[in-house]
C-alpha cells in the first residue's frame, strides 16, 4: 500500500513515528472522449481568451482574485517559502472527544495509520488508550501544503486518521433556499412512517450495498468487447506531436511539405542550347 505521508504523532510526551496510507479509493469508471470521426482521444489545451494563444506551463502564474478581475499575484518563490515554513511533519493531538459529538458533515477523507520504524510500542499504547477511553483524538496535520483538522481513532485492530473540515468550511443550513417551515404532521401518517422505518431497520452491513450503475456499465463494456463492437483510433501508431508548441508543429509541417516537392528543373541557358544544337 502506497505511503502518502511520513511523520510522527504525539500526545503529551509520547511520540509515535507513523506512515499514512489512503484508506479509500475511487472506483468510478473513467470514460475517454474521442473524436467521433476518427476515434482519436481529444487533447485539451490551455488558451488565453484575451491573447487568443496557447499558454505553456512556464508562462502561468498563480493569483488570488480579491475582486472581479482584480488579482494578487503570488510568486512561486513565495509559495515555496510558505510551504517550507508550514510543512511540519509532526502531528500533535490537542484534544480528546467522543466520536458521536462530531456530525458526519465534517468528515472528509480517511487514511490508515501504521507505525514506522521503532513506533510499535507507542502505537499500541495510543490504540489501547483510545479503545478503553472510548475517545478519539483531535489533531492538526499538513498534507500537500494544506493544513487539515483531523481525528485519530481506533479502526478494527489499527488506527485511522480522518481529515475533517474546519467550521468555516461547512456552509450554514440557514443559507439553503426554500426549506419548508414547520409542517403540521398528521398522526396517522407519522405512525405509518414509523412503522415502515421499523420494518426496514437492520444491522448495518456494508457488503450488502453495491454500485449498481458501475456494475451495469462494466457489463455493457464487456458485452461490447466480446461482441467485437470496438473501435481503433486512426492515430494509433503515429507519433503524437507536442500540442503545446503550435509554431514548432507548423514549421515541421512546412518542412515536411518542402521535402515532398520534387526539385525544380533548371532552365537551360542560351549557351547550353547552342551546344546541343551543335
Amino acid at each position: 500500500m502506497h505511503t502518502v505521508w511520513k511523520g510522527s504523532i504525539s500526545f503529551g510526551l509520547v511520540n509515535i513515528p507513523v506512515k499514512l496510507h489512503t484508506a479509500t479509493e475511487n472506483k468510478d469508471i473513467r470514460l475517454r472522449q474521442l473524436h467521433k470521426k476518427c476515434h482519436t482521444p481529444i487533447n485539451y489545451q490551455k488558451v488565453c481568451p484575451d491573447c487568443e494563444e496557447e499558454v505553456k506551463n512556464e508562462d502561468i502564474v498563480k493569483a488570488y482574485e480579491y475582486a472581479k478581475n482584480k488579482f494578487v499575484v503570488l510568486d512561486a518563490e513565495d509559495l515555496e517559502q510558505l510551504k517550507r515554513e508550514q510543512e511540519d511533519k509532526s502531528v500533535e493531538i490537542i484534544d480528546f472527544v467522543k466520536l458521536e459529538e462530531i456530525d458526519p458533515i465534517y468528515f472528509e477523507k480517511s487514511y490508515f495509520l501504521a507505525p514506522d520504524t521503532g513506533g510499535n510500542k507507542a502505537y499500541g499504547l495510543l490504540k489501547e488508550a483510545l479503545a478503553q477511553s472510548g475517545k478519539i483524538g483531535i489533531a492538526k496535520i499538513i498534507i500537500r501544503s494544506k493544513e487539515q483538522l483531523a481525528i485519530v481513532r481506533v479502526y478494527q485492530h489499527g488506527l485511522m486518521m480522518e481529515t475533517i473540515h474546519f467550521p468555516d468550511e461547512v456552509r450554514q443550513i440557514e443559507d439553503v433556499p426554500n426549506l419548508p417551515e414547520d409542517q403540521k404532521i398528521v398522526k396517522k401518517e407519522l405512525d405509518a412512517a414509523l412503522m415502515l422505518i421499523d420494518q426496514l431497520t437492520t444491522t448495518f452491513d456494508p457488503t450488502q450495498y453495491h454500485d449498481e450503475y458501475r456494475n451495469a456499465l462494466m457489463e455493457l463494456i464487456e458485452e461490447k468487447k466480446s461482441g467485437k463492437k470496438t473501435v481503433t483510433s486512426t492515430n494509433q501508431g503515429k507519433k503524437e506531436s507536442n500540442v503545446t508548441d503550435i509554431m514548432s508543429a507548423l514549421q515541421a509541417s512546412i518542412d515536411k511539405t518542402k521535402k515532398k516537392k520534387a526539385p525544380a528543373k533548371r532552365k537551360a541557358t542560351s549557351s547550353t542550347k547552342t551546344k546541343k544544337n551543335a
